[in-house]
């Protein structure tokens, strides 16, 4: 049993391997001549690790920027936010092909090289906000969230930021309200605290939070509730709905790349019949229809159109659990302290936990 690349927390990284500069000996590195053949990889001015090194593996590339860092510097934004497990955080930007610069803060002082390959803050920086994982100096996780919050390009992408770190178990809400009110002259600082009046710490994966913030701002409907689950009446559980207003009686699903199988689209079939057959209105957003806000925001406003709108004594569905319910471990909780075990016994850079 593995984790699916779905998981909002993703496992700690093996085997990363750190760049070497050049040695003429060739023992610690490869040789000038070593170094400019097929066998080695450039990874910035002076730095190489062998050519079969996936520099694809987000852990990786991070790996590879750090060494560049002066005294005193870090992996931030994105680059720390993964390392302390958000799985969603990968570097990628929304079209999933584009990479984004590994972050880096050094401090006012601090003295680096530029490069496409990252980039570079010189906001003030404490030795208190600092944590080695993996051997690599990053931002302890407020900060690299904070960073990353002011980084993207709008405050709906600051919300995913929020809630993707959240989905992970690495940060609150409520410990980034308070982190944010401490810094309140910061570049960027109203774009977090926008963003942090719509996060939301029960959304699993970013399109789920952009269809939300559709429902929310564009549609203009009341907050939902999120990965709610929903019963009928006997105590049987109908599904769990990404989102629902519970006023009127409205499911809205996401369908990612992971609801394409034949068995998993079966499954999602008979939950929307599930839904629909105990008066609940539904609607379902794919992935590609996120591009076209007016698209998703007809379809949520056809859904409510024809929502029931029943009191709470005439409906054939409730939030309330059963007695005696209890949730079960997610496939996350299952696997989390295996794959921490799994690291301690065969990666001796893996970290003490730090806060």
């Amino acid at each position: 049993m593995t984790r699916h690349k779905w998981s909002p927390r993703c496992p700690p990284p093996m085997r990363l391997v750190r760049p070497v500069p050049v040695d003429p000996s060739g023992v610690r590195g490869p040789t000038r001549g070593q170094a400019n053949g097929p066998n080695w990889r450039r990874t910035s001015y002076g730095y190489f690790v062998p050519s079969e090194v996936d520099s694809t593996i987000p852990e990786q590339r991070i790996m590879e920027q750090s060494v560049r860092l002066p005294e005193g510097g870090a992996v931030t934004g994105w680059g720390a936010c993964r390392l302390w497990g958000a799985n969603f955080l990968d570097g990628l930007a929304a079209d999933r092909r584009t990479l984004i610069p590994v972050p880096l803060v050094v401090g006012p002082t601090g003295n680096i090289r530029r490069g496409a390959a990252i980039s570079i803050s010189r906001e003030r920086f404490e030795p208190h906000e600092m944590a080695v994982l993996y051997g690599i100096p990053c931002s302890r996780r407020l900060r690299a969230l904070f960073d990353e919050m002011r980084r993207v390009r709008d405050w709906r992408e600051a919300v995913v930021t929020m809630d993707m770190m959240a989905a992970a178990d690495q940060v609150s809400v409520r410990q980034m309200l308070g982190y944010a009110a401490d810094r309140p002259s910061w570049n960027g600082i109203g774009q977090v605290r926008r963003a942090l009046g719509f996060a939301d710490e029960n959304s699993r994966s970013p399109n789920e939070t952009r269809m939300r913030l559709i429902w929310q701002v564009d549609a203009g409907f009341p907050r939902p509730l999120v990965n709610q689950h929903v019963w009928d009446l006997n105590g049987k559980l109908l599904g769990i709905a990404d989102l629902l207003d519970p006023a009127a009686g409205v499911v809205g699903e996401f369908d990612g790349a992971h609801h394409r199988g034949a068995r998993r689209h079966s499954a999602d079939l008979n939950r929307e019949s599930g839904f629909r057959d105990h008066d609940l209105g539904f609607f379902r957003v794919m992935g590609l229809d996120l591009q076209d806000t007016d698209l998703v925001v007809r379809r949520m406003q056809s859904a409510m159109s024809r929502a029931k709108w029943l009191p709470e004594g005439k409906r054939a569905w409730t939030i309330e659990p059963p007695s005696g319910w209890a949730p079960e471990p997610t496939l996350d909780e299952i696997l989390e302290r295996r794959d921490w075990l799994t690291a301690a016994c065969e990666d001796e850079s893996l970290p003490a936990v730090q806060n």
